[in-house]
């Protein structure tokens, strides 16, 4: 399995698990050329914005700790452009993290609410 297969594997696992848990997906895969979102969904009344991260193993660390410094600004700039394209003004936003350890189509899946924050 490539590296890109996995990914969308985790993503539908995500999708699955997010759905299960009350969460309505929005949109998936929202790209801009800053970068992309992988799932944009609400939970209650919060717009979630959610990256997630699936690894054959935690051999060199945790799926989570992937989403470094970096790549939680150019989410954050990615859903500033969603939230301007889209003219959302007033709601509730969150950065979500979903964390996926998988071995064949064996997973373990870790939510992360409020992973991070705008002025992360």
């Amino acid at each position: 399995m490539t590296n890109i297969s996995l990914g969308k594997k985790g993503e539908n696992w995500a999708e699955e698990f997010l759905k299960k848990h009350g969460y309505k997906i929005i949109e998936k895969n929202f790209y801009t050329p800053f970068g992309q979102i992988d799932i944009i969904a609400l939970d209650n009344n919060i717009l979630c914005f959610i990256e997630v991260k699936t690894r054959r193993s935690v051999y060199f660390g945790f799926p989570e700790e992937a989403v470094s410094f970096t790549k939680q600004r150019k989410i954050i700039k990615v859903a500033s452009l969603y939230l301007k394209e889209k003219r959302i003004l007033d709601t509730k936003v969150r950065f979500d993290v979903i964390s996926i350890v998988c071995r064949d189509d064996d997973y373990r899946i870790k939510l992360i609410r409020n992973a991070f924050g705008w002025d992360s």
